[in-house]
């Protein structure tokens, strides 16, 4: 049997050394960010991703160890072990391959065929199943045994049928071959269940629908098994015949003839042969259905969970604009704005309600309000969120602008997503006691548009609403794969330990969510820390923690320049080498490009610091602390497009992208309601992946293709020279995904599908 470190090292084309060292550091409690950072000698230089594709696959593969070993303890238990099956066993590479070799010697409930074989019927049906020349009728009269309950022949012959359909069914390399043939070949079917026509006309895309099961896309498999858990649909795998029609599982005559091939059985003999049918049907194909369902949804759920954790690492990454005393504007209609005023530090100093909206009609007196606040703090920013009355509250900032000319102010319109999930936590009410939670969301506001990262990770990441059929999926995996991409960008960024709150912190690597809170606790009554060594005296913060965290909290103007840096203190004797060697002090050789470029990694080498590490100091120390995420910019929304009915075919506007999908781009161009680039609108070019194109939080020009006000749907493309759609194509229904996307594809007929698969994810 092949080691895992093997297995996965030829899967992930790297040495095995390198794999063993990366299980050797995880098993140790290291975490992905400190490994990928610190350990590069140890692992040959694997990166994050690589480590998260390897930690998954090492859990998998253990899992699949872990129950090779029951299984064979529990047919050796049996006494049924024999070389070649534990060969099998051991050689099996997948969870399905060791199912399948176990299913003979599975505890099973009394099936038919061990009534049969208690009745003495095994004789009879191995005898027919080798001798084709033997008559089944008079072969079975020599089974007859009343008091065994076997007093007709068809009684014995039914019984050896089903001794040997089990036998079949239970043949693990025919149960693959099918698996793998129907896999290749079927098609899923769809159909609404009569009567639910109306109740379920958001899935009306799926009420006659059939697709090649392998090719399905992940959002439509999800849409097609809701529809199922909605009781609106049912999904049936089928063949589709030569002349069009389609054929049943159970009907197909190509599984028949498999089973009948595997064990030598010729259609002349027609006992055998409707042996081999029932199989196929009664055993195969109920089994396989439910089997490729099961895989379909699971490869469906990754694939959803991948696009939402990629959304989440582009939100997260987002440009900070950074530490800019920023006005936060919650917009609202009869509950007024709720406003807050936050620090550069991101200390909430001052808060408000305005009503400058209807009914209340105040905008005088609002703008008199949002303009003391703002001439009494200095603010630099307004955030708005971009949720209900959002384009009206820019309006009232617009004209705030103009009223302080000198003040020099920016407005910037904020996705709130999962804003009033935070005002309304326990986290919320810890911070803020006093205040109404309604503020609080103005808060969030103006957090995270100082600082996206620093703010989001206080909220739920399922709860910020940037993935596609979220809810339809494995809820813990889903949770798994956001907190790895919440605690690989925090890492990523770094954190400073003297103004990071503990749901930031938490997500550093060693740091929990009692560690997290010990360090704040610790800064609130002793003050910043001064430098990184001091960040050992907090309680329960022990050798390995501070290894794992150390280089990742920053410190800037602390008593060691190098604590402001992503250089590891464990290797700050590598940075003083190269000041003995040059003749620099450590401030000196901070920022001295010229120097640092020139270096030769290989000449501060030693036996615990290798080429690898070197290489990352001296591009740290050119730019100490620099932060991997981009340069902020924002979208200027165009005046008197404020609604969707204010929207015309060919304009072209500036939005902001709000979630990446499988099958496009959502953009808020705001009118309250997001637009969809479709794929096939993305690029000149044919695009395989919209994220190759966008991502979330980019700032993109987009013209408007077609308004459906009725159907709330908006079409955008990002191919500027796209003419609108006619107005006698609009509504007209088409396929859009269903073959290969062409180069220059057409956007238009696209949308609508796409729209209505959307407004499920």
């Amino acid at each position: 049997m092949i080691s895992i470190s093997h297995r996965i090292s030829q899967e992930l084309n790297v040495r095995p050394e390198q794999i063993e060292a990366a299980t050797k550091l995880l098993d140790e409690g290291a975490t992905v960010p400190f490994i990928a950072r610190y350990r590069k000698e140890a692992t040959g230089g694997l990166d994050d991703t690589q480590l998260r594709d390897f930690q998954e696959r090492l859990i998998y593969l253990r899992e699949l160890d872990e129950r090779r070993e029951t299984v064979l303890r529990s047919i050796e238990e049996q006494g049924k072990l024999n070389p070649e099956l534990q060969k099998q066993i051991l050689e099996a590479d997948t969870k399905t391959r060791l199912e399948d070799l176990y299913r003979p010697y599975m505890p099973k409930r009394r099936t038919k065929a061990q009534i049969a074989r208690e009745a003495g019927l095994e004789p009879l049906a191995y005898a027919l199943l080798k001798d084709h020349s033997l008559v089944p009728e008079s072969e079975a009269e020599k089974f007859l045994d009343a008091e065994k309950g076997v007093d007709s022949v068809e009684t014995a012959l039914e019984g050896a049928r089903q001794i040997l359909m089990e036998d079949f069914a239970e043949d693990a390399e025919l149960s693959q071959q099918l698996r793998d043939y129907v896999w290749e070949n079927a098609m899923l079917q769809s159909q609404v269940i009569k009567g639910k026509e109306e109740e379920g006309n958001k899935f009306s895309d799926y009420f006659d629908n059939a697709q090649l099961l392998k090719t399905i896309p992940s959002h439509r498999a999800l849409a097609m098994f809701r529809g199922r858990t909605e009781d609106v649909l049912k999904l049936e795998l089928v063949f589709k015949m030569p002349e069009g029609e389609y054929q049943a599982l159970g009907d197909h005559e190509h599984g028949i003839s498999r089973v009948a091939e595997r064990f030598k059985i010729d259609s002349s003999n027609s006992w055998l042969w409707e042996t081999a049918r029932y199989a196929w049907r009664l055993k195969f194909a109920i089994r396989l259905s439910t089997e490729l369902k099961v895989i379909l949804r699971e490869n469906a759920e990754k694939e959803a969970i991948h696009v939402f954790a990629n959304n989440l690492k582009d939100l997260l990454l987002a440009a900070p604009a950074g530490a800019r005393t920023t006005l936060g504007l919650d917009p609202g209609y009869r509950t007024g704005v709720k406003v807050a005023v936050i620090d550069k530090t991101g200390k909430l100093v001052d808060t408000a309600t305005i009503y400058p909206h209807a009914p209340q009609n105040q905008w005088d007196r609002s703008l008199h309000t949002l303009a003391a606040l703002c001439e009494k703090h200095a603010c630099e920013l307004i955030a708005i969120g971009n949720g209900t009355a959002s384009r009206e509250t820019e309006k009232l900032a617009n004209d705030l602008l103009k009223m302080l000319p000198k003040q020099k102010l920016a407005k910037i319109v904020v996705s709130e997503a999962g804003a009033s999930v935070y005002s309304a936590s326990q986290l919320a009410a810890n911070e803020f006691p006093e205040l109404d939670v309604s503020l609080r969301g103005a808060v969030s506001i103006a957090r995270r548009l100082q600082d996206p990262l620093a703010e989001l990770v206080k909220i739920d990441p399922k709860s910020i609403g940037v993935g596609q059929y979220q809810h339809d999926v494995n809820q813990s995996a889903l949770s798994r794969e956001l907190d790895h991409v919440v605690e690989d960008c925090v890492n990523a960024v770094g954190v400073d330990v003297n103004t990071a709150s503990p749901s930031l912190l938490a997500y550093v690597s060693g740091l929990s969510q009692s560690i997290a809170k010990n360090i704040v606790s610790y800064r609130d009554k002793h003050g910043a820390f001064k430098s990184r060594d001091e960040i050992k005296q907090v309680p329960r913060l022990g050798d390995k923690a501070y290894e794992q965290c150390a280089g990742f909290l920053r410190i800037p103007n602390g008593s060691n320049p190098l604590d402001a840096s992503a250089v590891h203190p464990e290797a700050y004797e590598v940075v003083n080498r190269i000041c003995e060697v040059s003749g620099k002090s450590v401030q000196s050789l901070i920022g001295d490009t010229a120097f640092l470029k020139s270096a030769n990694a290989s000449h501060y080498v030693d036996e615990k610091f290798g080429e690898p590490t070197v290489r990352d100091i001296l591009l740290e120390l050119d730019k100490p602390g620099r932060d991997p995420r981009p340069e902020f910019k924002s979208a200027t929304f165009k005046d008197g497009i404020e609604n969707p009915s204010d929207l015309k075919p060919d304009m072209i506007l500036e939005g902001v992208v709000t979630n990446v999908t499988n099958f496009g781009a959502f953009v808020d161009i705001g009118v309250h309601q997001d637009g969809l680039v479709h794929i096939s609108a993305l690029s000149e070019q044919y695009v395989k992946d919209p994220r190759l194109v966008v991502k979330t939080g980019d700032v993109v020009k987009v013209k408007v293709i077609e308004v459906d006000l009725q159907r709330k749907r908006i079409s955008l493309t990002m191919r500027l020279a796209d003419k609108a759609m006619p107005e006698e194509t609009k509504h007209k229904k088409s396929t859009p995904d269903r073959k290969p996307q062409k180069a220059r594809e057409e956007p238009q007929n696209a949308f609508a599908n796409a729209f209505a698969k959307a407004k499920k994810a």
